[in-house]
């Protein structure tokens, strides 16, 4: 009896390492599942899974649809998803036929040369070898071409195979043991050529330690498997081991190297209350973290997660090579039929020589370079990207950078650092700045808002001891009062000040230029005077201003800001960074609506924002870029790409990394194009050979494999300074 699930379906395909295998699985399975989305594909690990709920689907259907695609499946274990719990033979199969089927050739092509007497034929010995390695050759590739003929599309490996064939049926066994070995060896490099590029995001994998120091409650240290540490734990890093788990550091000092997770090229001082990212590396000193988020839940959980789903979502260029491919391969098949029929049943030409012509021509059409230019081009950006603090969450984002022609950025935590900071403390009436912060110090101390915490904050850069005010009073919306020594002193904002009438013209006008010049004014006084103000403001990130300029350098035409703080705020951080146009005061449907309006007049607008807030425009957006490590989680989650490291300076390196990318593709699909093209008149003319046609094709994939894998050694810009010494 049939069995029926609700559950996914989760396989492991063994040969899934690329797009060819992708579309031949999905070409059976959506048929049988009613959508694509109901799919899902990891590259990384060849996992597949499939959802079958709310469908009339049995486990045997889905089993029975991979099986017709000629690939070989089996259950999902998590333990053997590096593939260690493969065979000998599953894991060098392919090499090893490859070996196989070129050294039988070699041997038959000797022995066939060497018996100059019998050179009108080929001895029956070296006929034997050629067989040995015409077999050896093509036994991955007979499968799936009998898979495309009886479904009447045609691919690669049906073209190979009918070349194949029609070479030994006419004699040429030399020739076609050459091509069945030169195939061979192509898809041997195209595998290991994605294996690199895969291997290069596997390594993220190798960031987490396998074990945590959990701290018991009387402060043992157990050491337990990281998936095994509840959120709210207390665990110890030594020096120079790796964190084990996203948390806070609520003891010690430290410089952690956060490259692999942000990118930073240098180490990041850390100290109490500060983040830390599972994977990262702790310096010389010990710390304590309190873990805030589970083993499958943190950032590296999150980017290994996100590049494994990467894979298959595809990029524009592969969709279009595709597409190419699915029209262009039975194109050729008949091009070739003709070619055999035409000459010698129209013009009288000989069977033999134009049979000969269309295996040549079925030969060098075979779109194996075309097919795997792009997405060993795709796979190897992200990888880099990844690297360097830029998770990209598919192919099908990598080329929307390089056209973009307006970018719009949230300014809090985007272009600044979030937070407020002390700019100026002005006392009055015979006060001076240490006597004002105290105050103000005093009030706030267990404050919760942002302005408080700056200021006591400051209170404790300058070295001001403080103790809480006595008879403290929140006064609603306006600010705060309480006793300190005795005597009564209030602490507010300037529309306070005017409602308790104790400002004087001067001040006024005072104060109304430091708010447009985006500051945020606190004011202290008590009953008799105004003792002095404190002005505060979210201070522009340190690589803003060179960030915007290098995207203006980059070619895009329009940088906006889309923010919700008030007018003067946001047009005294705009002009100091080099926006060229602010929106203020905005509510999150407002943004959405700014976006709208830039993607009529652009096409293609990125949106850069860190909070919650911001995911409906990041969605909106051509291109949804969040500010990964303090953004908010619906802001990563609803984004294409996240920054790892919050800094905006990667922004003109992913512009440039993508169009790199973009004319790598292009050069692939190009110079493949290039080939065939030649070879097609070459065949037309005569002058082409099946060895040649194929050792031609092997050589524009090797040509395009390896001009795609050069994207693997892009740099961030911080990474080709000079270092000193």
């Amino acid at each position: 009896m049939s069995r029926r699930t609700h559950e996914p379906l989760i396989f492991r395909i063994h040969g899934m390492d690329c797009a060819e295998e992708v579309s031949l699985l999905k070409r059976e399975l959506i048929p049988l599942l009613g959508g694509e989305d109901r799919l899902g594909f990891d590259l990384l690990n060849r996992k597949l899974t499939v959802d079958t709920s709310s469908q009339d689907v049995a486990h045997e259907d889905v089993l029975a649809a991979i099986e017709r695609t000629g690939l070989k499946s089996e259950p999902w274990q998590d333990a053997g998803a590096t593939g260690v719990d493969q065979s000998f033979w599953q894991q060098h199969q392919r090499s090893i036929l490859t070996g196989v089927s070129g050294l039988f050739g070699l041997a038959g092509s000797i022995l066939q040369f060497v018996n100059v007497s019998e050179a009108e034929s080929v001895p029956l010995v070296s006929i034997v070898l050629y067989c040995f390695g015409i077999i050896a050759g093509l036994l991955l590739v007979l499968p799936k071409a009998w898979r495309s003929l009886v479904s009447l599309r045609p691919d690669m490996n049906l073209l190979m195979s009918v070349a194949v064939i029609g070479a030994v049926l006419i004699g040429e066994w030399f020739e076609g043991a050459t091509v069945a070995f030169l195939f061979s060896l192509s898809l041997l490099l195209e595998s290991w050529s994605v294996g690199r590029a895969r291997r290069a995001i596997a390594s993220l994998m190798d960031l987490s330690p396998p074990t945590a120091h959990l701290q018991g409650k009387s402060g043992e240290i157990k050491d337990v498997a990281p998936a095994d540490v509840p959120v709210g734990s207390t665990v110890t890093v030594r020096p120079g081991e790796k964190i084990p788990l996203d948390g806070r550091v609520i003891s010690g000092i430290s410089g952690v190297n956060q490259a692999p997770i942000t990118g930073e090229s240098v180490p990041v001082e850390k100290e109490s209350g500060d983040e830390v990212f599972a994977g990262t590396i702790n310096g010389d000193g010990l710390l304590e973290v309190e873990t805030t988020k589970a083993a499958d839940d943190t950032t590296l959980a999150r980017i290994i997660k996100m590049v494994g789903d990467a894979g298959s979502r595809r990029a524009p260029s592969e969709k279009w090579v595709e597409k190419f491919a699915a029209v262009y391969t039975p194109a050729v098949m008949i091009v070739a039929l003709l070619m055999l029929l035409i000459p010698p049943l129209v013009f009288g030409g000989e069977w033999f020589v134009w049979l000969y012509r269309s295996l040549v021509l079925l030969v060098i059409a075979c779109p194996c370079a075309l097919v795997i230019s792009t997405p060993v081009s795709v796979v190897a950006a992200l990888a880099a990207a990844a690297r360097n603090g830029v998770l990209i969450k598919g192919g099908v984002f990598i080329e929307v950078p390089a056209r973009l022609k307006a970018i719009a950025m949230d300014k809090t935590g985007t272009l600044t650092q979030g937070a407020p900071a002390v700019v100026d403390v002005v006392p009055m009436n015979g006060h001076d700045e240490t006597e004002l912060l105290m105050r103000a110090g005093a009030l706030e101390l267990n404050s919760n808002h942002p302005l408080a915490r700056a200021i006591v904050e400051e209170t404790k850069r300058r070295n001001i001891e403080i103790a809480a005010a006595d008879g403290f009073e929140t006064i609603q919306g306006k600010g705060a009062s309480g006793l300190i020594k005795g005597k009564a002193f209030w602490i507010g904002s300037h529309r306070y000040l005017e409602q308790r009438g104790q400002e004087t013209p001067e001040v006024h006008e005072q104060l109304e230029s430091m708010q447009k010049a985006g500051r945020t004014v606190v004011v202290v006084g008590n009953d008799e005077h105004v003792c002095g103000f404190i002005t505060l403001a979210d201070a522009i990130r340190e690589e803003t201003r060179d960030a915007i300029r290098q995207l203006h350098e980059a070619g895009v035409d329009q940088l906006v800001m889309l923010t919700g703080d008030n007018e003067g705020t946001a047009r005294a951080i705009a002009a100091d960074a080099g926006i060229d146009e602010v929106h203020a005061e905005l509510l999150p449907e407002d943004k959405v609506a700014a976006i709208e309006r830039l993607v009529e007049q652009y096409q293609y607008v990125a949106m850069i924002g860190d909070g919650v807030n911001d995911a409906p425009a990041l969605a909106r957006a051509s291109l949804g870029i969040a500010m990964g490590a303090a953004g908010s989680d619906s802001a990563i989650e609803t984004a294409d790409i996240a920054l790892m490291s919050d800094d905006v300076s990667k922004l003109p390196w992913l512009i440039h990394h993508s169009r790199r990318t973009v004319g790598i593709i292009r050069q692939n699909i190009t110079f493949a194009l290039a080939v065939k093209a030649v070879f097609v008149v070459l065949t037309f003319a005569g002058f082409a050979s099946l060895w040649a046609a194929i050792a031609a094709d092997m050589g524009a994939s090797l040509l395009v494999i390896g001009n795609g894998l050069r994207l693997l050694k892009s740099v961030s810009p911080s990474d080709r300074q000079p270092r000193s010494g």
